[in-house]
């Protein structure tokens, strides 16, 4: 899973950014952006130091006992994508619900179907896909998650998420062949989904992914609190949790609302 295919070209870092936890503030930051990548540094470092788990880009599925359940609900969760796919043109595109996916994607190749969202109202998504609710209470800290889409030929340009204190989980529900042309780079490691197996990694590291092959990739995108030392995990998960009184996400859950309606309209 975790290393690249002979025939992938090398891999050359976009403009502006490293390969380790490189921040969105541009190549040249005004005196508060340094300000800002000081404090998120020490909070990174913080965090890192309190974790159960390694400080590491990518993680192996045995640090982590529930992926075994997660996978052997596979069968039944592709069943349930199958449905949800029929639909697939009026599903909404990732950069229609969170603004902030906005700096890496603004066309139709992102699709997102969401089973839980902080701030989101996805009762009505869950109700169609019951199997895959049972797979994600198997997930301690589940924070979201959705079916993440990728249309033939899409590209995530290389990015990083805010806060070290939430892990992600992909499971390859759909992986279209030859999988090695479907992939995701974290920091300087190359990986390729595969249908039923688990990708556990830390999204704060620079990361990108692709999918060229002729099909649409599908895995179950989840973000989950990561396991922290008493009394530091509480605080986190409190945290996160928070994040649903964000206006980013108020903006969202209000998005997600008005498709619902559209889309479940009788």
């Amino acid at each position: 899973m975790n290393q690249p295919h002979p025939s992938l070209p090398p891999y050359t870092p976009a403009p502006g950014y490293e390969i380790g936890r490189a921040h969105r503030l541009g190549t040249t930051p005004t005196a508060f952006g340094k300000l800002a990548i000081r404090a998120q540094t020490l909070l990174e470092t913080a965090i890192a130091k309190v974790s159960r788990i390694d400080d590491t880009p990518v993680y192996d599925n045995a640090d982590f006992a529930w992926t075994p359940a997660v996978e052997a609900y596979w069968p039944q969760i592709r069943g349930e994508l199958e449905a949800v796919l029929a639909e697939r043109s009026r599903l909404p595109s990732f950069h229609e619900i969170l603004d902030e996916v906005r700096t890496i994607t603004t066309d139709d190749q992102w699709k997102t179907y969401w089973l839980v969202g902080a701030g989101l109202d996805t009762r009505e998504n869950a109700q169609r896909c019951p199997q895959t609710m049972k797979a994600l209470a198997e997930i301690p800290g589940v924070i979201n998650a959705f079916f993440s889409i990728l249309a033939p030929g899409k590209i995530i340009p290389a990015h990083r998420g805010a806060y070290n204190g939430i892990l992600r989980y992909h499971l390859g529900v759909k992986v279209p062949e030859p999988n090695w042309m479907a992939g995701i780079r974290i920091a300087d490691r190359i990986c390729n989904w595969e249908e039923g197996r688990s990708l556990i990694f830390d999204d704060s590291f620079n990361h990108e992914a692709w999918n060229c092959t002729d099909g649409w990739r599908v895995v179950l995108f989840v973000d989950f609190a990561r396991p922290l030392k008493q009394p530091f995990h509480a605080m986190n998960r409190a945290f996160v949790g928070a994040g649903a009184l964000l206006p980013l996400m108020r903006r969202a859950g209000t998005r997600h609302k008005n498709w619902q309606k559209q889309f479940y309209k009788k």
